[in-house]
């Protein structure tokens, strides 16, 4: 292991925090690129980093990708939710790095992990090894299936607790255990949009069994938050994009606009 090679982070937010922690303590030097950072300039000086961490908010990953240097399109590491490979193809990335973060940082706390974070690409073992130093379970997919599942599995929790949740309002044990039928109908309906935009037939039971053990793995987890409204919009949008009919989410939505 090369100790001097040095780890970029684009976003500094409590994620990439978390990752340029991670690296520090596994010996690698760490360079933050802000919003109105001179990519070219810092390029020219790291051409070739061990990793460049992105970890920019979904709306923000277009434009992260559009404006990265060339340098750095290999060693490029993606940490982002609702994350599909439509998204680093549309930029021309054909095998980046990966991360299915399972843990969440807030401010002022210790992160608290759900369960451990899959990591699939070239860096995946420094990535892996940054977070174990600091006590984030972290483990190595075998295969691109194995990817697909895991970034499916982590969209399907996510949409499903976030819009099911501005009804519920509570935890996801709540909603799991106590509002089952809405969180089956809000999944069956989020399913079929994720086969769209990924172009794949995917495992119902597969899926739904896994998004049932994260809940299980943090039951206390609120299942709502700040980004749900924005969520339910853009599954709508891909829902009409994809000729998919999805009345629950028509009906959330009408039920809590305003």
């Amino acid at each position: 292991m090369d100790l001097q090679q040095p780890a970029v982070i684009m976003g500094i937010g409590e994620i990439g925090g978390t990752f340029a922690r991670g690296l520090l303590r596994s010996g690698y030097p760490v360079f933050p690129v802000l919003r109105d950072s001179d990519r070219r300039a810092l390029a020219a000086q790291l051409p070739i980093p061990l990793a460049t961490v992105v970890t920019v908010g979904e709306a923000d990953l277009d434009h992260a990708l559009a404006t990265l240097p060339e340098q750095w399109s290999g060693s490029v590491a993606l940490v982002q939710n609702e994350l599909l490979p439509r998204n680093w193809l549309a930029h021309g990335l054909s095998h980046p790095t990966v991360a299915v973060v399972w843990f969440e940082k807030k401010p002022g706390r210790a992160e608290k992990v759900i369960i451990p974070t899959p990591v699939y690409g070239p860096i995946a073992p420094h990535l892996i090894d940054a977070l174990n130093s600091i006590g984030i379970a972290a483990s190595e997919l075998a295969t691109e299936d194995d990817l697909m599942y895991e970034l499916v599995r982590k969209n399907m929790y996510i949409l499903t607790a976030n819009i099911a949740g501005l009804v519920t309002q509570g935890t996801v044990h709540d909603l799991w255990y106590n509002n089952r039928r809405l969180a089956e109908s809000v999944a069956e309906e989020i399913l079929p949009i994720q086969e769209w935009l990924t172009g794949k037939q995917l495992d119902r039971d597969h899926l739904i069994a896994g998004m049932a053990e994260a809940f299980d793995a943090d039951p206390e987890h609120s299942s709502t938050g700040r980004s749900a409204p924005a969520r339910l919009a853009r599954a709508i949008e891909h829902a009409a994009q994809a000729g998919v009919d999805v009345p629950t989410l028509r009906e959330i939505a009408s039920d809590t606009e305003g």
